[in-house]
Parts: structure tokens; sequence; C-alpha cells
């Protein structure tokens, strides 16, 4: 069993992708670590950095080059100026010097000392191995693996004991959905209560509300980011930006607020018929992913490319549902959703690179779903349901993105999830889960032995479906 808390399901971090982007940048973050570890950082002289399958084949078009090139120089996606990103990656390619782990310059020419080879490695489709020269003339390489939503992995696997270990502190150890029912029935609780107790054996309350606030307040300013910034993405598909004119024009050019906080309050005030509430969804899950492709920041949930479907329905319940709705709504909210997330990571995958966009896009929208019918007062067997109706309905999607960007399709597939996720919620709140035909167990199941059937042409390799029906020369 593997010990997953809500806080590795939820990660902020830096866009465009978890897998592509900010695993390989804390790839080299702790590459840099063991080093250290083992005395060798002082005797590096060079270094080469090697992507394999697909951070090779989608690399350039997910920015893993700039993230790795960030890695290395010793910032951390969490805290580093968005703005300073362009700046440190524009000095090393024209000065070809690196400041390895922020202290020890030496030289680094992108175009030569990062290479993209097609091959795939055996143990995952994202590897990457850095190779080091040292003062003593011999070498010394690392693999590691980014296995989805920023987290990272050698094929060792030397944590695993720890982890099993931690798992063990859990008074609630969950594997899946009929374990997370059995402790909710036991305890007669609901399923966010049970994952708090959880969160409580690895940290305070304290703790745990300022990270679950540093999260939420992280959404709430990608979302307004997104909705306040015009122009076109970078990347050469010239995909304009719609957050900006949806907002607008949804508010009807009213301005009468200067805040994320003070933004969402006027949207309470909006006209909301049913072609409102949907151009509203869009537009936050839209605002989110746009600022992700253009190397924003992010909360991974449980991936940078579906980043936008958790935050759009929870900003939904907030100004649609519930004007009420405060820190305490969030909190049961993100609890939920990391742990539906958590199950379908145990269970199959959260890596397009693995399971094609099912296991973001889907995955993320099983958790939206299933975290909003809790708010809207549903049982635990009901919150399940509508995570399981919600991947049922994305089993089989493909990852494809045109140019190795994370733009299309999947900016509009994290609107498309989000909705997705809601009308899943409204099914399972209108239904007896008595009925149900297929358990949460089983579509984990199903996904991930469609994401194995899969081609790999459909697994973020950008060699089959849009990404080579569509060239970059027709954008």
């Amino acid at each position: 069993m593997e010990s997953i808390s809500i806080f590795d399901m939820l990660k902020i971090g830096v866009g465009p992708s978890s897998s592509h982007t900010l695993g390989p940048w804390r790839a080299a973050e702790r590459w840099i670590a063991e080093l250290k570890a083992s005395k060798l950082f002082d005797e590096v002289t060079a270094i080469k950095v090697h992507m394999y399958g697909s951070l090779s084949l989608t690399g350039k078009g997910h920015a893993t080059d700039f993230a790795v090139m960030l890695g290395l120089s010793g910032t951390d996606p969490v805290e580093i100026p968005i703005e300073d990103i362009h700046s440190i990656v524009a000095d090393i390619q024209q000065t070809h010097i690196l400041n390895f782990g922020s202290s020890k310059p030496i030289c680094f020419n992108p175009e030569t000392d990062i290479l993209f080879h097609k091959k795939f490695l055996p143990f995952h489709a994202n590897g990457l191995q850095f190779e080091a020269l040292l003062t003593s003339n011999k070498s010394k390489k690392n693999t590691y693996y980014s296995i989805g939503g920023g987290f990272v992995v050698v094929k060792e696997r030397k944590n695993a004991k720890r982890n099993i270990a931690t798992f063990g502190t859990f008074p609630f150890p969950i594997q899946k959905g009929t374990e997370l029912l059995d402790y909710c029935r036991r305890e007669h609780k609901n399923i966010s209560a049970i994952v708090l107790e959880n969160e409580r054996s690895l940290r305070n309350d304290a703790e745990i509300d300022k990270e679950l606030k540093h999260i939420w307040d992280t959404m709430l300013e990608c979302m307004y980011i997104g909705c306040h910034t015009q122009g076109k993405l970078p990347g050469g598909l010239n995909v304009t930006r719609r957050a900006f004119d949806l907002n607008k024009n949804l508010l009807g050019g009213s301005k009468d607020y200067n805040s994320p906080q003070t933004w969402l309050t006027t949207i309470r005030n909006t006209e909301v018929k049913f072609r409102q509430i949907l151009q509203w969804v869009s537009c936050f899950a839209l605002a989110v992913n746009e600022v992700n492709a253009s190397l924003g920041r992010v909360v991974t949930a449980p991936t940078n490319g579906s980043a936008g479907v958790i935050p759009a329905v929870l900003m939904y319940y907030m100004v649609i549902e519930n004007h009420e709705a405060d820190f305490e709504h969030i909190k049961k909210f993100l609890f939920v959703a990391g742990e539906i997330g958590s199950i379908f990571k145990k269970g199959a995958t959260i890596s397009a690179a693995m399971g094609g966009c099912q296991a973001e896009i889907g995955v993320s929208s099983a958790m939206a779903a299933g975290a909003l019918t809790e708010l809207l007062g549903g049982t635990p067997e009901q919150v399940l349901m509508a995570a399981e109706i919600a991947m049922e309905h994305h089993l089989g999607l493909t990852c494809d993105p045109i140019g190795g960007l994370v733009q299309i399709p999947c900016i509009e597939r994290n609107s498309m999830g989000a909705i997705k996720a809601i009308n899943a919620a409204e099914l399972a709140l209108g239904s007896d889960p008595k009925d149900a035909k297929v358990p949460l167990d089983k579509v984990v199941e199903t996904m991930w032995a469609t994401a194995k059937d899969m081609s790999s042409k459909y697994k973020e390799t950008s060699e089959g479906g849009l990404a080579i029906g569509i060239n970059m020369s027709d954008c």
C-alpha cells in the first residue's frame, strides 16, 4: 500500500505539465540533494541531461528543458517569482553558464547538454537521466521517472518501506473505494471527516488549514489572473486566450472589484441562468489552463494539464450553489477530491504518458464530481457513485496534444471535464447507489486496463490523433 496525502495529490507548481515540467524540476532538485549527500556536488565539472520516451517526444512543447534548467539552478517551483522564469532560462541560453544548485557556476549549453532520445525506458514512459562529469574524470548517472502529478520515483523505489510505514500510521488506510465506504459506515462519518483523521496523523490542524488555504488561494488567484489576461498563448499555435472576454461579457463590463476575493463576490451578484452557468464554469476552467499554458503558477489537481477542473467546480459551488460557502466548505471539497484522486493513483495511473487523457481529465472530473456531491449533501455512497459516473464517461480519452503543447485540445477539455463533473454529481444525487451497476473500484480497474491496451500514439507522444491531423503550419 502507498501512503498518499491530499497534499501529494494537490501540489502548487508551475505549468504547463506536472509530469513534463514539475516532475523533471523536482527530479533535478532531488539529484542535487543526492549529490550533496554523497559528497559529490563540489566535484561536478559538467552536466548532461537525457530525456526518454514521452519526455523526449513532447518535452519541448511541455517546457521540460526549461524545467530542468530551473531545477538545476536551485529554484523552487512553489516559490520562484513567475516573472523570473524566462530571464533565468534566457541567461543560461545566452551565456552557456548555469548556476548549479544556485551556488556553483558551470558551463552548460542547453542545445547540446539536454539530449532528447525517442527510446522508451522500460520502467515508465517518462524517464530522464542526469549525468555529471566529476573532477576525477569519472561520471555519476542517476535515472528518475516522472510518473504523473509531479511524483518522481527511481526504479528501485527506495522510499517504498518508508511510505508503507507512514501508511500504517493512518487510522484509516485506504486502497480502494470499498474500504473508504466501510470506514464511513463504521465510524458514521462522511468522507471528508475520514480523510481529515488521516491527515491529522501527519500534521496538526493549524498546518492542515494553512496548506489548504495556500492551495485555495493559489487556485483563486490563478482563475483571477487567467480572467484578466489578454493576448495569445506562447508556443507557436497562436491560441487566443478566451477567459478574459468570457469574464468581461458575463460581468457586463463591471469592474467593481480589485482582488480575487472581491471578484468572487461580484460574480455572486450576476445573472445565473443555465447558459450563464455553463459559461462561468467554462470561464473558470479555461482561465486556469491558459495560465498553465503560459508557465504560470497553478495547483496540480491531480496534474497540470487537468488543473482547471477542480477549481472550476469548487468556484461553481461558491458563486452559484452556495453564496454562504466559506473555508470549511473548501476544506471538505479538497479532502474528498484528494482522496478520490489517490484511489485512482493507487489502482491505475494519473499519468497521460501511461494512460492517455482519461488519466488526467478523467481523474480530475471524478475527483471534482465526488467532492461536489458531498458539499451538496450526498452520502458517501453517492460521492463514489458520482466519481464513477464522471470517469465512466472519460474512458478511452486520448492524449494527443498538437505540437506537444498543453493547449489543443487540453485547455477546452478542462471545461468539458468540469461540466461533466457537475452533471455526474447531479445524477448521483438523484439516484440510489444500490441500483448502480458499476462500482468505483471497477471503473478504476477498467481505466487501467484501457490504459494498457491504448496505443502509445495516444499517450502524450504527439504521434497520433489531433497531433498529426492538425499541423503546426495549419495554425
